[in-house]
């Protein structure tokens, strides 16, 4: 049995089926792969989060601690660069698992990651939905109150009928072909970055040398707390790094990509904080919409409004990211047997993994249009920092079992940049609320028993003869 659970996917014969592989249609280039990351790590948090942190955390020095988080967030983000580079195929942390680890491990944080991916959709269609029923307000348009909210969420709400439906089209999006679907996310992101750029800028005419006095009112502790809280909007590189196999150049792009969105992100994100907390002073921040709320004050509304829009369209390219790295992390563990290979049956004509989309699609649907917010955010992150943990620490195995292998990328510094990624991953695992734990707990003792009942016995490293197979049934439009 410890052998079985123990077995490891050869990584030369992951590069070899990269090679060959022709289940998924290669059409991303660089910036592509780029927009998906920036759709990832730029959402909602750069409009409300930097208020919020800078509120309660940081004051003006929230700026240091976007910096400090990037600088973490970083470390990771080389690692996953590396393994980018050497294992250019769908999986993200799962395969990387697989391939260092053995099979047990890799198969929990494939599990873990696809209830996490799946509950960040849940969670960004609902924020979406907030927004754009604010936009309507706005503007004098009122939705009636029984299909703006899920129950329980306000007076005379019934379902949540926005998030049900940018939860279907996106899975309906994703199942037309990546090169359509990305093509729309590109085109999200821009308007994203042209309204967060819009903002930065008008913002700095208005800022007052003085609200950044005191700047750090909280201390060094709080700038650290500060980085703590504002870590979870300086990732989602890694949703872009499970569309490995649809990348045309993975190996040269994939690394580029991540760290292309990643810096972009932070300088954007710095740049925000210090033009929020100039403009107004920082101890008004702690409120739902800290930017828009800022400009309103400033008697600027048209800004307030390029804000909302801004905000919708980062959340609309965030919910496609994570909807995206859901649905491949799914085909991945599909195509190797550790769950039923019908999910991995790619469509005839769009090449896409349409099943696991739909079902994503309408299970995200269901939750985002009839849970709160509140229940269903709890179980999100801690999936995401155990990957971290995961690359991190395989990109130092790696290094000492299998030094030759080639690799287009290098991780520099190691293993201290691996070790910085895995120290501040498992500081904010640790600081997790109890509730999370005991929720991932349960969903992984369900996976054990899904993995020992189902995938221990149907794995293709069973059966060294199922991959082709698995990739001709797959093309079949009989399928």
């Amino acid at each position: 049995m410890s052998n079985v659970i123990w077995r490891k996917k050869d990584i030369l014969l992951l590069q070899s089926e990269a090679e060959t592989s022709t289940q998924l249609k290669r059409t991303l280039g660089v910036w592509s792969l780029t927009a998906i990351g920036l759709g990832a790590i730029i959402g909602v948090g750069v409009f409300v989060l930097t208020g919020v942190a800078a509120a309660t955390q940081a004051g003006p020095a929230i700026a240091i601690s976007f910096i400090i988080a990037g600088l973490a967030s970083s470390a990771a983000a080389l690692c996953y660069s590396e393994f980018a580079s050497m294992i250019p195929v769908a999986g993200s942390a799962y395969t990387y698992g697989y391939a260092v680890l053995g099979e047990l491990l890799a198969w929990i944080i494939g599990w873990d990651l696809l209830i996490e991916y799946t509950l960040v959709v849940s969670v960004v269609a609902i924020g979406l939905s907030g927004y754009v029923n604010a936009l309507l307000v706005s503007v004098g348009i009122h939705i009636p109150a029984m299909i703006v909210g899920a129950p329980g969420t306000g007076a005379g709400h019934g379902v949540d009928l926005f998030a049900i439906l940018i939860c279907l089209f996106t899975s309906w999006l994703l199942t037309r072909g990546m090169e359509e679907s990305a093509r729309f996310n590109s085109i999200v992101v821009l308007i994203k970055l042209l309204c967060v750029l819009i903002t930065i800028v008008v913002g700095a005419f208005f800022i007052k040398p003085g609200n950044w006095h005191p700047f750090a009112p909280f201390g060094f502790p709080g700038i650290m707390g500060g980085a703590a809280l504002v870590f979870f909007a300086v990732f989602g590189y890694d949703a872009m790094s499970t569309a490995a196999e649809e990348a045309k150049h993975p190996q040269r792009d994939l690394p580029l990509a991540i760290l292309i969105s990643l810096l972009i992100a932070l300088v954007l994100y710095v740049l925000m904080s210090l033009v929020l907390t100039g403009i107004v002073s920082y101890k008004t921040l702690n409120n739902s919409a800290p930017v828009a709320n800022a400009f309103l004050a400033l008697h600027l509304p048209i800004v307030s409004i390029i804000v909302s829009v801004g905000a919708i369209a980062g959340i609309s390219s965030v919910l496609f990211a994570f909807m995206l790295a859901a649905a491949r992390i799914w085909f991945a563990l599909s195509r190797d047997g550790l769950l039923p290979v019908w999910f991995a049956h790619t469509h005839p004509v769009h090449k896409t993994p349409y099943r696991p989309t739909w079902i994503i699609g309408i299970v995200t649907a269901v939750v985002a249009g009839f849970i709160p917010i509140a229940v269903v955010a709890e179980l999100v992150n801690i999936g995401t920092l155990s990957a971290f943990v995961i690359v991190c620490a395989s990109i130092i195995i790696l290094r000492h079992t299998q030094p030759t292998i080639p690799r287009r990328f290098k991780t520099p510094f190691v293993p201290v940049i691996p070790i910085i990624g895995i120290i501040f991953s498992l500081w904010l695992i640790i600081s997790l609320q109890p509730v999370t734990w005991i929720r991932f707990l349960i969903w992984l003792a369900l996976g054990l028993v899904v993995y020992f009942l189902y995938g221990i016995k149907h794995s293709r490293l069973n059966i060294p003869a199922v991959p082709t197979a698995i990739e001709e049934d797959t093309n079949n439009p009989k399928s």
